[in-house]
Formats: structure tokens, C-alpha cells, sequence
């Protein structure tokens, strides 16, 4: 800097610390651009994104979500209970709106097809152990199980009445959403560079264009809202200054399987 304004200057070594040299002349000169330069750059606060460990057991965030659409795929193919689980658990519009709200988290582990079905499994399984790293199984699987119940209230309220929907699609573009959203958070005040900052959020919607959009029988409200409420939970939960602990994450966790089981019972069960 002092060179720019054309003062010489010299950095000799003084035992362990350092001086900046420049001829008596031009010392009081130089020191009042150095002070004008430190205000007008001020050292950048950095902060930390997260602790760089990761919940040890993260495994066990995919394997709730494997082990509940696996199990609710064989109930349904095999007609449990002699009840149609399909036509008792999609996302219908219309039904969702005369009150049977179960069918926002009944919706979620539904599937049409094989193929369906096994698209979501991978994705979810993947996204899921991300999140499950970062918050812990059980925070990662409640708060997508609750983000993605509250994308199915949302599509319901402004889908035409005929609108029939189902799957963990919306769970998957969820946990997207919260992965994106807290990433992001968690570099606001780092100090980097704003393009920096932003790439986590920037590389999750554009992972939703490019996956949540296409085919001819894809819900994309379904998942932009799933995204939506993802990012809004992640947005949250980035204010966390450690993973949660193990109590937090089994009464979370127990807390979501109690959820969709319940949703269950509502929808096989209307009269009990």
C-alpha cells in the first residue's frame, strides 16, 4: 500500500516480531495511510460453518427413511388389513380439503410404480445422510418428515379440486431445501466472499430445476414447495451451535415415526 502512494518502505525481522521500516521523513505520512487503510478494511469476522465433526451415526437418518417406505411399499402391495392403501393414503385434493389432513404425511410413502418408488429411495437415502451428518439422524428425518407434510398442505390449498399426488418426492426436494438453506446460513456472517456465501443455496435450486421438473407425471409444485419449506427448516436449524444431542435426536426421531404411523392409523382405521 505504501508503495501505491510512493513511500519506500522495508519489513526487517526483530526477534520474534516484525517492523515495518521507512525513512523519518516520511513516517508520520506513512503511518496515516496505514490507519486510513485499516478503516476502510477492516479485518473480516470469520466464523466457523459448523464443528468438523460429524454425528457419528449418521447411517441411521437414511435407514429410518429406507426401513419406513420399504415396509408401507410391501403393507400396500399386499393389501394389509384388506384395505386399499393407495386409494386410503394419496394426496387427494379434495379429500385433503374436507378435513382427512393425515393424507399430507400418508402421501409421502406412497408410490405408484416400482420405478417410482426406487428413484425416491436412492435420492432420499442420499440426501438423507447428508442432512443426518450435519444434524443428526433423528433431527434430519423429523424435520423432513414435518417440512415435506407441510409442502402437501400447501399444494393441497391451491391444487385444482380434481389433483391426486403421492410420494417421497416431495421429502427428497425437502431435505434438498434444508440442506441448501443451512449450508447457507451457516457461511452469513463467515466473512467470504458473497458468491461464496451463496453457493450452497445457488446449487440447490439449481438442482431442483434440473431434477424437479421434468417427466410428464411430475408434481413440480409438489417439489418446489418441498424445497420451500426445506429451506425455510435448514434456514432455522442453522442457528444451532452444535449437533443436537442424543436425547433431542431419539424423541425427535420416535417423535416422526409416532407421526406417520398415527397418520396411518387415521387413514385404515376412520372409525376407530
Amino acid at each position: 500500500m505504501l508503495h501505491a502512494v510512493g513511500i519506500g518502505s522495508q519489513v526487517v525481522a526483530n526477534g520474534e516480531l516484525w517492523s515495518l521500516v521507512v525513512l523519518e521523513p516520511f513516517a508520520a505520512t506513512a503511518s496515516s495511510h496505514l490507519r486510513g487503510y485499516e478503516r476502510e478494511n477492516p479485518p473480516k469476522r470469520r466464523m466457523l460453518a459448523r464443528p468438523e465433526q460429524m454425528h457419528p451415526h449418521a447411517w441411521i437418518g437414511p435407514a429410518m427413511y429406507l426401513s419406513v417406505l420399504v415396509l408401507i411399499a410391501w403393507l400396500a402391495g399386499h393389501r394389509t388389513f384388506a384395505t386399499n392403501w393407495l386409494a386410503a393414503g394419496v394426496l387427494d385434493t379434495a379429500v385433503v380439503r374436507g378435513g382427512e389432513y393425515w393424507r399430507t404425511v400418508t402421501a409421502l410413502t406412497l408410490h405408484f410404480d416400482i420405478a417410482h418408488l426406487l428413484s425416491n429411495l436412492g435420492f432420499g437415502a442420499f440426501f438423507g445422510w447428508l442432512a443426518s451428518q450435519l444434524l443428526g439422524p433423528g433431527v434430519a428425518f423429523g424435520g423432513a418428515v414435518a417440512a415435506a407434510a407441510l409442502a402437501n398442505a400447501l399444494n393441497a390449498s391451491v391444487q385444482p379440486a380434481s389433483h391426486v399426488s403421492a410420494g417421497a418426492s416431495t421429502m427428497v426436494f425437502s431435505l434438498l431445501g434444508l440442506l441448501a438453506a443451512y449450508a447457507w446460513r451457516r457461511r452469513e456472517d463467515s466473512g467470504e466472499r458473497w458468491a461464496s456465501r451463496w453457493a450452497p443455496l445457488i446449487a440447490g435450486v439449481f438442482l431442483l430445476g434440473f431434477t424437479g421438473v421434468g417427466g410428464e407425471n411430475t408434481d413440480v409444485l409438489a417439489h418446489l414447495t418441498g424445497f420451500i419449506t426445506g429451506a425455510a427448516t435448514g434456514w432455522w436449524l442453522g442457528r444451532l451451535s452444535q449437533i443436537p444431542k442424543p436425547l433431542v435426536q431419539w424423541l425427535v426421531g420416535l417423535g416422526a415415526l409416532a407421526g406417520i404411523a398415527g397418520a396411518w392409523w387415521a387413514a385404515l382405521m376412520p372409525g376407530a
